[in-house]
């Protein structure tokens, strides 16, 4: 998924100069792109004794990478039910646990000694917009029991108690899953691969690529490099020597904000100091700096300025959470991810020596790390684990149609959402008014006396009348004069004669 993150200086990272790359040179692997994944190929690939050369066109996380939430948990952007449905359980088990140990490759590398100020915080929680506890116990119960994911559920009050919105009904807590700050992240994984012995090379884009033969050639504007594997890692600005790689995917721009200070009324209103995200997509936030707030806007198919989206943060935040009064944002920025027909990033080798690592729209941090690991191994130990993306090959996005039919489908997404989640507040409320007109017409009845009545205690149950429900109860006959009495004349208030 496409996040953002308060951006820190390159000097702050360790990146002074940019260094281009203006020799021919020879590597064993040469990476494509200085995003997470590429990165990632190259950290675990230099840590492996391989020699490992990586060519930037612009600069280290220049786009999405750069600009990111930082939330680290398991799973894919593809629901798990679609995922088994689609590859069997016995594979989704094993892709699942990949996607664990992606999430723990970022934590181990995410320490303050390797990235200062890196600021990881424990917890995320995925909050639902309608009222779905039936279907909360099932995920619960397969996620914790199938799949080996601490988990737990969160029923309405507590989620309201630590989030103060009636929006949210039922939650998915993740006590595992961390957050840390994306920008330092991407800058600091440079370094470490930069400390095992990678070289990165920026302000060098690709100008063609000549991937037969054993050792592959890559044109720069200004040199050449030859190297036995090539890993594609540039998203959608993977430019023409790679198009066909690039139409597979679908450009998304999503744009964040930041507040300006907010003070303790955020703290007293959001509770939770994890990483908040809906189950529709629509809503990613947390609590940054103490008392800012950092809020991810809905995902566009077109580009735009970033400080477009201020105005659309800010009503999101107000609609939400009102009682935090009027907001002002006072950061903007974003990037474009690219994101797959099948929901599931392209891992693998496209021919011999050609490997792809792309399609981390929706996905999150851990499933590039992932494919980093995955890859490298590969490469270097033979491991086959990425295989089991197979079944999700290369698919055309589209193109402009594509595109268009993104847009429309995700406003379509978002209304829905809207829709569903008016309608579950409007019978929460109306459940509510109800009871309160009942507790209220029984405290009347108890007042006035005129409740149901109960039997006398000292009956017994088998000697009470039975009448059936709805039906008036008979008067009693009237009594029969004792043999030898007269029974007195009818009384009609005449004069007696």
């Amino acid at each position: 998924m496409s996040e953002t993150f308060t951006s820190v200086a390159q000097e702050e990272a360790g990146f002074r100069d940019r260094t281009r790359l203006s020799f021919d040179l020879d590597a064993d692997i040469c990476v494509i792109g200085a995003g997470l994944a590429g990165l990632s190929v190259a950290l675990e690939a230099a840590r492996l004794g391989a020699s490992v050369a990586v060519l930037e066109g612009r600069h280290i996380g220049w786009n999405a990478s750069g600009n990111q939430l930082g939330t680290v948990m398991p799973g894919f952007a593809l629901p798990l039910t679609d995922l088994i449905e689609r590859i069997g359980f016995e594979d989704a088990r094993e892709l699942w646990a990949l996607s664990k140990e992606g999430a723990e490759f970022v934590r181990s590398n995410a320490t303050e000694a390797n990235m200062p100020g890196i600021a990881l915080s424990e917890g995320v929680i995925e909050v639902s917009n309608v009222d779905a506890g039936d279907r909360l116990i099932s995920r619960l119960q397969m996620l914790h029991e199938d799949f080996d994911t601490e988990v737990e559920g969160w029923q309405v009050d507590r989620v309201r108690a630590a989030l103060k919105t009636d929006h949210y009904f039922h939650g998915v807590h993740y006590p595992r899953a961390f957050q840390v700050d994306g920008r330092k992240y991407v800058h600091g994984l440079a370094a470490l691969a930069r400390r095992a012995g990678a070289r990165i090379f920026e302000d060098t884009p690709v100008v063609s690529i000549d991937h037969s033969g054993i050792r592959k050639r890559i044109v720069t504007p200004s040199a050449r490099l030859r190297a036995s594997h090539i890993v594609l890692a540039g998203n959608v600005h993977l430019g023409a020597p790679l198009r066909r790689l690039s139409e597979t995917l679908l450009p998304v721009w999503r744009y964040a904000g930041i507040t300006a200070p907010l003070g303790e009324r955020l703290n007293e209103i959001i509770a939770f100091k994890g990483s908040v995200m809906d189950s529709d997509g629509v809503d990613h936030f947390r609590i940054v700096d103490g008392d800012r707030l950092m809020w991810e806007s809905p995902e566009t198919t077109w580009a735009a300025r970033p400080q477009r989206f201020a105005g659309s943060v800010r009503r999101r935040i107000r609609s939400i959470f009102p009682e935090l009064g009027p907001v002002d944002i006072t950061e903007t920025f974003g990037g474009a991810t690219g994101q797959t027909v099948h929901g599931m990033p392209q891992i693998g080798q496209l021919r011999k020596g050609l490997w792809v690592a792309s399609g981390f729209g929706r996905q999150g941090m851990n499933t590039s790390a992932m494919a980093g690991q995955l890859i490298a191994r590969s490469i270097l130990w033979g491991d086959e684990r990425w295989k089991l993306f197979s079944p999700f090959e290369l698919v055309w996005a589209g193109g402009a149609t594509g595109r268009v039919a993104g847009q429309l489908v995700g406003v379509w997404g978002r209304a829905s959402s809207a829709a569903a989640g008016s309608l579950a507040r409007y019978r929460e409320r109306a459940r509510a008014k109800d009871r309160e007109r009942e507790a209220r017409l029984a405290e009347a009845n108890r007042a006035a006396g005129t409740g149901p009545r109960r039997p006398p205690a000292n009956v017994s149950p088998a000697v009470r009348p039975s009448v059936p429900p709805g039906a008036r109860p008979r008067p009693a006959p009237p009594p029969q004069p004792a043999s030898g009495e007269v029974e007195p004349a009818p009384h009609d208030g005449g004069v007696s004669q």
